[in-house]
């Protein structure tokens, strides 16, 4: 009884495998119709055994259904094997994607990542009035660059951007992260300084052309350490770092020049960040920097330029930085739907001695300041951002029906010199004490990746010209092409 139900089980086992066999060796239609004897059925074990590289048993005689029945077990257990090596490589492959954010190639654990990124600006700038100074017609090659950042397991993170466009490379972003926590990251390297709300957005992202006045006062990417994290579900975020120092508006040398270090921070709320209501999109803060400038030129005192990238207000020669130089910037901004309003107070105050002439040792402490209100109306209903329309609901594509999405952006500000500048510190011949601009804008997002943008703007002037009067006006029309992925 024993050696009929092994038989039976055999049968069985053979009965399954007659019809794996014949569909792997595709056999025709009819020869699943003919019932296989057990000849046939070594024959075609033997041609499986054969595709998955094992050894066929050559032997003269009789096969016995014992025989086929434990050479199916090991084909049985091959096949499992195999399909559990398939298995294990496919957890452990890396994950490659490309998409509309670029391309990355992740590990399969998710643990170390590396994506490439990349940022193209165009421009066309046309001025309106040849009696503005230094203002020429021009195309030109505003951004070229490309990114690379990632993960290093899950405690590091890096970034590096390089910057070709302009006569030379330079090095734009260039940090590490240590991710210890949400709450509390430590920052290395070159980035942006933790002041100016304008100054934190992406190149990508802005609304206009070119960045408004207060931009002007605010650090720009700056050497150092800084300690940054988000709270309560990002409802607070915050920053606080050490840095070599830089001059209003620009970014800083590649050394300390002046052996002075900056401290610069900022605190943000949006306290309805996961709430779905009206206030969802209600951020405020504040930030503020604060350290010691000693020097002379342009490393040490700025130059203030419109957005035609003009220079209306710089310091005498004879002048230096000589003392504390703190800068402080209430901000905010409220989206809702298609609506957005941004907002920003900025003033830069800083010691500063003639250093040499008749009027040498002279000393004051000059408070510049300036503000900017900029709103943005997205004709085709998609959601306003920080961060720009992020994916228009219906691209633009060649002969069908989408267009993409259309924003309108209007946007003023000020910038105003302390009037003790003058005549001591600065050259009312040569710099305005006032620079009033306003914008208007339409910008078109093609599709995820592609923008057109298109501003005319305004800047008038107090001063600044060698008649005593006011400098003459800067109007122009300034167009984009940007590719971002």
């Amino acid at each position: 009884m024993r050696g009929h139900g092994q038989a039976v089980r055999a049968k069985q086992r053979i009965t399954r495998l007659a019809a794996v066999l014949l569909c792997s060796l595709a056999l025709p239609v009819a020869a699943q119709q003919h019932k296989p004897t057990v000849e046939e059925l070594q024959q075609r074990l033997e041609a499986l055994e054969r595709r998955l590289g094992g050894t066929v048993a050559t032997e003269a005689g009789e096969v016995g259904l014992a025989d086929l029945d434990q050479r199916l077990r090991v084909l049985e257990r091959r096949l499992e094997l195999q399909q559990e090596e398939q298995v294990t490589k496919a957890k452990e492959a890396p994950v490659i994607a490309v998409n509309d954010k670029g391309a990355s190639f992740k590990s399969a654990g998710g643990d170390y990542e590396i994506r490439l990124r990349g940022l193209i600006q165009g421009d066309g700038r046309f001025f309106l009035d040849d009696h503005a100074p230094a203002q020429n017609d021009t195309f030109l090659l505003r951004t070229a660059r490309p990114t690379i950042e990632g993960s290093l397991g899950k405690l590091v993170g890096f970034r590096l951007t390089p910057e070709f466009a302009g006569d030379n490379a330079s090095i734009v972003d260039a940090y590490v992260d240590l991710r210890f926590d949400p709450a509390y990251t430590l920052r290395v390297g070159k980035f942006t300084s933790p002041v100016g709300l304008e100054r934190l957005q992406s190149s990508s992202a802005l609304s206009a052309v070119e960045r408004s006045l207060p931009s002007e006062l605010a650090p720009n990417r700056d050497i150092g350490v800084q300690l940054q994290g988000e709270v309560a579900d990002g409802r607070f975020s915050y920053a606080l770092g050490v840095f070599n120092g830089t001059v209003d508006g620009r970014d800083a040398v590649t050394s300390n020049p002046d052996n002075e270090f900056e401290y610069a921070g900022r605190v943000f709320f949006e306290p309805f960040r996961n709430d779905a209501n009206a206030l969802s999109g209600l951020g405020f803060g504040l930030g503020a920097s604060i350290g010691d400038k000693r020097g002379t030129g342009n490393n040490f005192l700025p130059r203030y330029r419109t957005a035609g990238q003009a220079q209306f207000f710089t310091y005498r020669s004879a002048v230096n930085a000589d003392g504390e130089h703190f800068r402080w910037s209430p901000q905010a901004y409220y989206y809702l739907g298609r609506f957005g309003l941004l907002g920003e107070y900025i003033q830069s105050r800083q010691e500063v001695v003639v250093a040499s002439g008749v009027n040498a040792g002279r000393r004051d402490k000059l408070e510049n300041t300036a503000w900017q209100a900029t709103a943005q109306w997205v004709l085709t209903g998609e959601d306003a951002g920080y961060r720009g329309v992020v994916k228009p609901s219906r691209p633009f594509r060649p002969g069908e029906e989408g267009w993409g999405a259309f924003e309108l952006v209007a946007r003023y500000g000020a910038l105003d010199i302390d009037d003790d500048a003058f005549p001591l510190f600065a050259d009312a011949a040569t710099s305005a004490r006032q620079a009033r601009n306003w914008t208007l804008g339409l910008n078109w997002y093609l599709t995820s990746n592609l923008k057109l943008v298109f501003n005319y703007l305004d800047t008038t002037f107090k001063g600044g010209a060698a008649d005593a009067t006011d400098r003459e006006d800067e109007k122009a029309i300034f167009s984009r092409l940007q590719v971002a992925f």
